[in-house]
């Protein structure tokens, strides 16, 4: 990850800054504006299988043209300082239009927008672990998922040793409480309730050389 500019800027700075038709990506984390860094073949590749599985889901809870995943867009937490562009996003289609900023500029503001938002974790884990499990909760976003398919995050994250780990928050009384699945399990989604998944099938395509 590579800061762009040390000078502090506002969330709507940021916005105006984004330069149009760019190959990288940018996030604005406590007012600075920072590179992510390039996704591997392998984050890619189960960030892809990821989003099959959901749409899998979504058309078998009938929730086909209600619940959609954008192929970008940009979450503004509470704080004015930060934008994040999630890896996936789930959106419900009838809220969003009560977005004021989403038809123009693809931006989610308001909690009640999004089913769900997972993170697959590369080597800058500590902001999905921390930073933006802290801002997605105070959002109010109801659950968000962190894939940490290689074991990258902490051992006080996902145990010592590391094992890999997918750390389901659902949120509940304005706190998110979590459940990890590691090898072996069924991934459990409090929102997709059909998921047929299991953290091995993740795990497998994160090993392949």
């Amino acid at each position: 990850m590579t800061q762009v500019k040390t000078l502090q800027v506002t969330f709507d700075k940021f916005i105006e800054w984004l330069p149009e038709n760019s190959l990288s990506n940018y996030e604005l984390h406590d007012g600075v504006i920072v590179e992510m860094p390039k996704p591997t073949g392998k984050h890619s590749i189960v960030t892809g299988f990821l989003i099959e599985e959901l749409v899998l889901t979504i058309i078998q809870m009938s929730k086909r043209g209600i619940w959609t995943i954008p192929r970008e867009s940009i979450v503004k937490p509470t704080n004015e300082k930060s934008g994040y562009e999630p890896d996936i996003i789930v959106l419900d289609q009838d809220v969003i239009s009560s977005e004021p900023r989403w038809e123009r500029e693809s931006i989610i503001e308001n909690a009640m927008s999004v089913k769900l938002i997972v993170e697959v974790v590369s080597t800058n884990w500590r902001d999905d672990y921390h930073k933006k499990l802290a801002d997605y909760e105070e959002m109010g976003i109801p659950e968000y998922w962190i894939v940490d398919y290689a074991a990258l995050g902490g051992r006080g994250l996902i145990g010592n040793p590391k094992q890999p780990t997918i750390s389901v928050y659902q949120l509940i009384e304005g706190e998110y409480q979590v459940s990890q699945f590691r090898q072996g399990s069924r991934i459990l989604s409090p929102t997709f309730t059909e998921l047929n998944l299991t953290a091995d099938q993740i795990f497998l395509l994160g090993s392949r050389e």
